[in-house]
């Protein structure tokens, strides 16, 4: 009361309100404290007591699958043997993890090297590495081919468009998957739309190995324009 007769009589009104606001929701705000608490250390929990421990896991048993992979043996690579695990294990039991997702661009791969284009459509599309733009446009242009081998034209040809405009730094990557798209286009008769990718080609990647080679087909199609 002391410190009341100190104050000025709009401060004491600023006081009782305030206190009339704590009484009257001081059981609200530390629920909702007490909530914020309990999800921040809940995802601190799950970062560091699983989520990074899991993540070193999925490394070490990757690695032995990568060597396999390096040296072509694809069908060991992908299924692993009884003391290794393959790709395909260690994106099913570290599934969420980034290298669970390297592990399914991985087992895509292999898919397409041993010629099973459908398990490595569904693997390439299990490869969830967003924000790796790099990355993402290498599995567009795979699962371009995946559907190409299928004689699954349109939606190969639309796979190839993609990864040509995903990571454009990459001119050789981009060029090499733009043109894989013109000649679908022109195998299946759309000479006006394979005159275009080509064109664009030439116009934004003329150093790179693709660019030094659309001028034939160009000619060969009949465009004029230089």
């Amino acid at each position: 009361m002391s410190d009341k007769k100190h104050l000025e009589p709009a401060e004491v009104d600023v006081l009782e309100r305030a206190k009339g606001f704590w009484e009257k929701y001081s059981k609200s705000i530390v629920v909702v404290s007490s909530a914020v608490i309990l999800l921040v250390g809940g995802y601190l929990g799950y970062k560091y007591l699983y989520q990074i421990p899991n993540e070193e896991k999925a490394q070490e048993e990757i690695f032995r699958a990568e060597d396999f992979f390096r040296k072509d043996s694809f069908s060991l690579a992908l299924n692993g043997n009884t003391s290794t695990p393959g790709f395909l294990k260690v994106a099913k039991k570290y599934s969420g993890t980034k290298t669970g997702d390297l592990a399914n661009y991985y087992a895509g791969v292999c898919y397409l090297q041993t010629g099973d284009y459908n398990n490595a459509i569904k693997s390439l599309t299990a490869a969830n590495v967003h924000g790796a733009k790099q990355v993402e446009a290498k599995i567009e242009g795979l699962l371009g081919d995946a559907h190409a081998e299928l004689k699954k034209n349109e939606e190969a040809i639309a796979h190839y468009r993609k990864a040509g405009t995903m990571f454009e730094q990459d001119q050789a990557l981009s060029s090499e998957y733009l043109f894989r798209a013109g000649l679908l286009l022109e195998m299946t008769g759309k000479t006006k739309e394979a005159i275009e990718v080509y064109q664009n080609i030439k116009d934004k990647y003329p150093r790179s190995e693709k660019g030094f080679l659309v001028d034939k087909y160009l000619a060969r199609l009949g465009s004029t324009k230089s």
